[in-house]
């Protein structure tokens, strides 16, 4: 539990750093033309609709975590269950288009913006570039965490009590899975053996982190925004949008099997980024201008780093681990509606970028 936590705090300072570094770099004089500007400029109007996004958001965001997380009560949404696995299927393709089809698009017009000189930043692409170390590094991450949750592990392993699912009794108090015992729910997880739950940890927190920097960025743009024409539709294009993603996040939360603490740590980080961008792009508004090469510069990297991250993230840690699986791989046919399932999600997302 201590260990789960202090990733988590980890997490909490990492973005703090990208926010604090992303509100006090300079802004240059020279400036282009906002695309939130134009005949629809009504600054007492957006704030209004500002305070409406940031509750509905906020709201939004918590219904798409919370409900995966709560689904233990329905017998057929249970992590054993076929329902879980399409739900995880949609929930994993929502996620891959995040990043394909809203974040990485985003960097493009940051990187490539006419706000920008042509040397470098439009003979080079770096929206791609960072994309991919981003990629490495979260590989890096991933892989080093599950080799120190092994080593810790290990010594645990010649415990001569009786495993439960792979987990003895010991593991699982440690790593505050203990709740499903006193909850009498001994066999919730059969199939899942301690590496295994290890890795969904570090998948839900790496996956969140990402989610996380590309929610700031969203609500920063729209916070500093005085368009209400384009305020509006936004408010129900990004509601959309955090309702799946959340449902992604919240599946992977489900699955790590934390105590309650840290999930209900989770839950709010996810939900209150986004308001939290927008109220600092509305306190910054004076300040803070999108179209400054600064700004387009900090915030193309930001989303690029984050795009690398959802789409390695969605593609290993959730697809490729769920369909080269042996639950996918021994039913063709449930294989073949999980398939269904994710072309489903991505393209629902991708709609989805229309509007935002």
């Amino acid at each position: 539990m201590a260990t789960i936590t202090k990733h988590s705090n980890l997490v909490a300072i990492t973005i703090t750093i990208l926010v604090l570094g992303f509100t006090t770099l300079p802004v240059s004089a020279k400036q282009c033309e906002s695309k939130y500007e134009g005949a629809c400029h009504d600054k007492s109007m957006a704030l209004k609709l500002k305070l409406i996004a940031i509750s509905c958001i906020l709201v939004t965001s918590m219904i798409g975590i919370c409900l995966p997380i709560f689904s233990r009560t329905v017998p057929a949404l249970q992590p054993d269950r076929n329902l879980f696995i399409l739900i995880k299927a949609f929930s994993s393709g929502v996620i891959l288009a995040t990043g394909y089809m809203h974040v990485m698009p985003d960097s493009f017009n940051d990187l490539m913006s006419d706000c920008l000189p042509q040397h470098p930043w439009r003979k080079f692409p770096f929206t791609t570039f960072v994309a991919m170390l981003s990629a490495i590094f979260t590989l890096m991450v991933d892989s080093f965490s599950i080799g120190y949750f092994k080593k810790k592990l290990s010594p645990s392993r010649n415990s001569s009590e009786a495993p439960i699912g792979g987990v003895n009794d010991k593991e699982l108090e440690q790593s505050g899975h203990n709740h499903g015992l006193v909850n009498g729910s001994r066999n919730a997880h059969p199939d899942v053996n301690a590496e295994q739950l290890l890795r969904y940890r570090v998948v839900a927190q790496v996956l969140e982190l990402g989610i996380v920097v590309h929610s700031v960025v969203i609500g920063l743009s729209m916070g500093a925004s005085e368009n209400p024409c384009t305020i509006r539709p936004l408010i129900a294009a990004l509601c959309f949008h955090q309702l799946f993603e959340g449902m992604g996040l919240g599946g992977s939360i489900l699955q790590a099997e934390y105590g309650w603490k840290v999930k209900a740590f989770m839950i709010f980080f996810f939900s209150s980024t986004t308001p939290f961008g927008i109220a600092l792009g509305i306190g910054l508004s004076n300040v803070y201008k999108e179209t400054s090469p600064t700004s387009l510069i900090v915030e193309g990297i930001l989303n690029a780093i984050s795009a690398g991250l959802l789409d390695y993230m969605a593609l290993v840690d959730l697809l490729a681990s769920d369909f080269m699986g042996p639950k996918l791989q021994g039913r063709l046919k449930l294989q073949i509606w999980s398939y269904l399932a994710v072309l489903l999600g991505a393209g629902a997302m991708s709609v989805m970028a229309i509007w935002a």
